[in-house]
């Protein structure tokens, strides 16, 4: 498949031009006798990505290759780089085992460039499903946190700080429907390092993006809550569509005024308050606290479902001891309505059960 180019700025003509990927973009010469460079599909602060098809492997499958910068020239800057490289993208290997994370396929430096080759992942990331379809309601955002956090505990059982959760780092893959998290900081901080080992004196980066990072990760002190108030920030966004920065501050806690903005419920809303909370004391300090802290949520969820779904429980015996023809006052409409609402019910208390054996497996962890 083809990508032409099209219309394309200045800034990206550029990136095409002084990158090799680039240079290879469209055309039939293969990126180390295998990838076949497709196109440019994501520009960053610490490299370029491009979307490429490994030719080698049986039905030629598309994959993303990274290209991270800086580079480093001076050799033994080089040397000391490559190890780090090499570690971190070990890691980022065992990271993607996980089904929710990218499998890494490759990685390697050549002329003095540091590349990743990840699983491509297709789909859509929630940055751009709320600018499609609007905002998410309370229910969806608490599935969201069901299908995100398992991921997230995942990340740091393998002792990772992700450092740069934000909607746009999460895919909803259009093939099987699960969130991916992509784009991790562990990568992002090296690169950075590696730029500066040849001055006499070494310098320090955040990582992150502002507005989704906390106080601590400003001070280059990234903890495991760190990406627990990164998450609240997106679940923010997901029910308002508003960055962070659009938020008013507390002038004495620095902490954001949202609650004006959100229609939730209380007891939602404490969740929430409590994974935004600016002090690492007050926050969640772990994905299972917050996990449990649903799963107690669930009863009262369970019970205003059952009240609206089951308001007269009694229809459901007398559908199933009359029949259409009978002395039954309803219809055979609102039986069938009444025998869904009925399935339905079930089906949510298998699912809480299956959430809360879930939680139940994950390591002991203070809260």
């Amino acid at each position: 498949m083809n990508f032409p180019p099209g219309n394309l700025s200045t800034f990206h003509t550029d990136v095409l031009q002084q990158t090799q990927l680039g240079q290879l973009c469209g055309q039939d010469k293969l990126f180390r006798d295998r990838y076949e460079v497709l196109r440019m599909i994501g520009r960053g602060g610490f490299g370029v990505t491009f979307l490429a098809r490994d030719v080698l492997l049986p039905g030629e499958p598309w994959c993303v290759i990274k290209q991270l910068c800086p580079k480093v020239i001076e050799p033994s800057a080089l040397e000391t780089a490559r190890k780090r490289f090499e570690r971190e993208a070990k890691t980022l290997g065992k990271l993607g085992s996980h089904s929710q994370i990218p499998l890494l396929l490759d990685y390697f430096v050549a002329d003095g460039e540091f590349y990743l080759v990840q699983e491509y992942v297709r789909g859509m990331t929630l940055a751009r499903l709320v600018r499609r379809v609007g905002c998410l309601t309370e229910a969806s955002v608490k599935r969201f946190l069901r299908e995100i956090l398992p991921a997230v505990q995942y990340v740091h059982s393998q002792q990772v700080i992700h450092r740069d959760i934000k909607p746009q780092n999460i895919i909803r893959c259009e093939d099987d429907g699960r969130l991916v998290l992509i784009d991790f900081g562990a990568v992002k901080e090296l690169i950075a390092q590696a730029g500066d080992n040849t001055m006499k004196t070494p310098t320090t980066h955040f990582i992150g993006t502002v507005g989704f990072a906390p106080p601590e990760q400003f001070s280059l002190r990234p903890v495991f809550g760190s990406d627990i108030y990164a998450l609240g920030i997106t679940c923010l966004y997901l029910l308002t569509g508003k960055a962070p920065l659009d938020f008013d501050t507390h002038r004495q806690t620095g902490e954001l005024l949202w609650q004006d903005s959100v229609q939730i419920s209380d007891s939602f809303a404490k969740i929430l308050g409590k994974m935004l909370k600016i002090s690492l004391q007050e926050r969640y300090k772990s994905v299972k606290a917050i996990l449990r802290a649903l799963d107690q949520e669930s009863p009262h969820d369970s019970l205003s479902k059952c009240l609206v779904m089951r308001h007269q429980p009694d229809y459901t015996v007398a559908a199933s001891k009359n029949d259409s023809t009978g002395d039954n006052p309803h219809s055979p409409a609102a039986k069938a309505a009444i025998a869904i609402r009925d399935w339905k019910y079930r089906m949510q208390v298998r699912q809480q059960q299956r959430d809360k054996e879930k939680i139940d497996s994950l390591p002991n962890e203070s809260d």
